[in-house]
């Protein structure tokens, strides 16, 4: 191994450390809220050094968005779609988000709080998370779809209502677990989730 490539291992690793502690102080006091002079601060580096890593506050941004989609990716989606049954997979993905939202991220759901803040900031962050609620929305209504064909939903659902009714009830979970506080509200979205699932079977 020549000693420009340990350079470039170590320089990647250091990236990625720095990445994930971002992450979580972005779910915590938001993007806006994340700078690059905070961030060194935290992890005791100088200003120099991190914004050689990212050159800038929006490149830092996507960059955190990119590694929090990934871990989503992981954590979430692979293994819902190793799941034969289509309603098998919505209960992972359900299950899934809400242990993304409160076991893994301090401060709650990452694209919960990016969506809040780019929702009317057009640039490259607003569009990269667009990107990403798009998929995932249209994850959901491909998996309603799948149930239909395999007659675990009824024939006349619509995919892209279910889809929106499920990411409602996720939203409105984490609203009311993070500002209200609301001991019952994994119980709630629970029962919501049930009753929307229902629906979807009657009279298939």
């Amino acid at each position: 191994m020549t000693t420009a490539s340990r350079v470039t291992t170590k320089g990647d690793l250091t990236r990625q450390a720095i990445l994930e502690d971002a992450l979580q102080l972005a779910s915590i006091v938001g993007f806006h809220g994340l700078t690059i002079g905070v961030l060194a601060k935290r992890l005791n580096l100088s200003k120099s050094g991190l914004f050689a890593h990212f050159g800038s506050k929006e490149a830092l941004q996507q960059a955190i968005i990119e590694t929090g989609s990934e871990h989503f990716i992981g954590l979430v989606v692979r293994p819902a779609m190793e799941l034969g049954s289509a309603v098998e997979t919505l209960h992972r993905l359900f299950d899934g988000w809400l242990e993304w939202s409160t076991e893994r991220m301090a401060g709650g759901c990452l694209f919960v709080t990016a969506t809040v803040e780019f929702d009317d900031r057009p640039g490259p962050v607003r569009d990269q998370i667009v990107e990403i609620e798009r998929t995932w929305l249209g994850l959901i209504a491909d998996s309603a779809r799948r149930a239909m064909a395999l007659h675990e939903f009824r024939a006349d659902l619509d995919p892209a209502q279910f889809a929106y009714d499920f990411n409602a009830i996720l939203l409105g979970f984490n609203q009311v677990r993070r500002l209200l506080n609301d001991p019952d509200s994994e119980t709630r979205a629970r029962r919501a989730f049930r009753r929307l699932l229902a629906d979807a079977h009657r009279d298939r």
